[in-house]
């Protein structure tokens, strides 16, 4: 009797964190790693070029301070190449982040960034969407990360809150 393999799917909606994904990804380590961002898949040579752990101290445009780490990932899109014929495995990725977090003090909590581009062009910033396995393949979607007015976005978060609230009144 044959096996059947379910797709698995873990939705971040762009709140991950590097612990969050580290654990997603960890079964997972023999398959390939194929990155979306911005309508398409990565092409299978790219490459990790940095990893960056940051701390930011912030005050935003309505006066209220803010504190977060963040990690961001920098991946160039490169064709593939006779040094990497196919995407990534799942397990090199992890390795990369591993041998990072050896030198660099990583913090499993921090929010995951990933900044993705080809060569000579302007990276992009993205936010990790799912993660969806299926086969051997392991896909990480990214989601553009839009610009936000904090105390904007703060407020119509209440405003929501508090009119759909227990109420009912939406």
């Amino acid at each position: 009797m044959d096996t059947i393999i379910r797709p698995e799917r873990f939705r971040f909606d762009g709140d991950a964190a590097l612990g969050d994904l580290i654990d997603a990804l960890r079964p997972y380590a023999p398959l390939a790693l194929v990155i979306e961002y911005d309508g398409r898949a990565i092409q299978a040579g790219y490459h990790v070029t940095e990893v960056k752990a940051g701390s930011f101290v912030t005050l935003d445009c309505g006066g209220n301070p803010d504190a977060w780490l963040e990690t961001v990932l920098q991946v160039e899109d490169l064709p593939a190449s006779a040094e990497q014929p196919g995407h990534m495995a799942v397990g090199k990725f992890l390795g990369i982040i591993a041998k990072v977090a050896a030198r660099v003090p990583l913090s499993d909590t921090a929010r995951l960034t990933f900044e993705v581009g080809p060569p000579a062009q302007p990276m992009q910033i993205f936010d990790v969407e799912a993660l969806e396995v299926d086969g051997e393949t392991a896909r990480l979607r990214l989601q553009p990360r839009a610009a936000i007015c904090k105390p904007r976005h703060r407020a119509q978060a209440q405003v929501a809150a508090s009119c759909c609230g227990p109420s009912g009144c939406c």
